[in-house]
């Protein structure tokens, strides 16, 4: 695992907007699929804008990008939000960087991927088919967790077992709702869906290139467990000290660990 210390915010977002490009308008060079893992919350908002720069600026061909993203909502109705409502993480992806992006890249809408909660374990085997994640961007929750991966106790589940878990419908646990609450609904925690569909440990560990970014202070709590080398399933993200190319992006204006 690499650990990277950077000046704030915009050096951050900068510095994964950057990989993210590379990635994406190195396959397209060779005219090869690309398969981004995409991740949404405050953190995101502003690598998104600057990825969408480059993209533009550069003239990219997109038509061979697929993007899996890791999570969404899910209603009292059992199947995913729809886009209007004020969470879902498809208008987020729409609004912070599939409407930023030239038309003329050629990015195909059938190619935009987002877990059903209709069909949760199908999503592996759509990641799979399209021939693995080629580089993930993830967040960390407060508690630790990526994705919606939330922690579980090591009395209920190995450490292997945890990091092979397929895409699901899961709980939130009581912390995500408060915190996702405060960032994004205004506090009132009501607006916040109980349950979410996820990308599983699984698929996210075959990724064949990770980059977390860290940019809350609150962050560095489970930053320091994953430093101290132990994976847990109480920490979901220390499962990520097991993959080969894994970087940890964290800003030092907020986070000292």
């Amino acid at each position: 695992m690499k650990w990277i210390n950077v000046r704030d915010y915009e050096a951050m977002s900068a510095l994964a907007a950057a990989r993210m490009f590379a990635v994406i308008s190195g396959k397209a060079q060779a005219g090869k699929l690309v398969n981004i893992g995409l991740a949404t919350g405050n953190t995101m908002i502003r690598t998104y804008a600057i990825l969408a720069e480059m993209l533009n600026k550069s003239g990219t061909d997109l038509s061979r990008l697929t993007t899996f993203n890791l999570d969404e909502y899910v209603g009292l109705d059992g199947c995913n939000v729809e886009s209007s409502h004020p969470l879902s993480y498809t208008a987020y992806m729409r609004e912070k960087l599939l409407d930023k992006l030239n038309p003329e890249l050629g990015l195909r809408p059938d190619r935009i991927m987002f877990p059903d909660a209709m069909n949760a374990a199908g999503y592996d085997k759509e990641i799979a088919a399209a021939g693995g994640i080629d580089f993930q961007l993830l967040g960390i929750g407060f508690n630790g967790h990526i994705a919606f991966n939330e922690p579980i106790p090591e009395s209920a589940i190995t450490s292997d077992e945890f990091c092979g878990l397929p895409s699901r419908v899961v709980n939130l646990a009581r912390r995500t709702l408060e915190t996702n609450a405060s960032l994004t609904a205004g506090n009132d925690i009501n607006l916040v869906p109980a349950k979410a569909a996820t990308m599983g440990m699984s698929s996210i560990m075959q990724a064949r290139e990770i980059m977390l970014l860290a940019c809350f202070a609150a962050q560095a709590v489970p930053l320091r467990r994953i430093k101290t080398g132990r994976v847990t399933p109480e920490i979901p993200a220390s499962c990520l000290l097991k993959h080969p190319a894994c970087t940890i992006v964290c800003t030092a204006d907020k986070i000292a660990i």
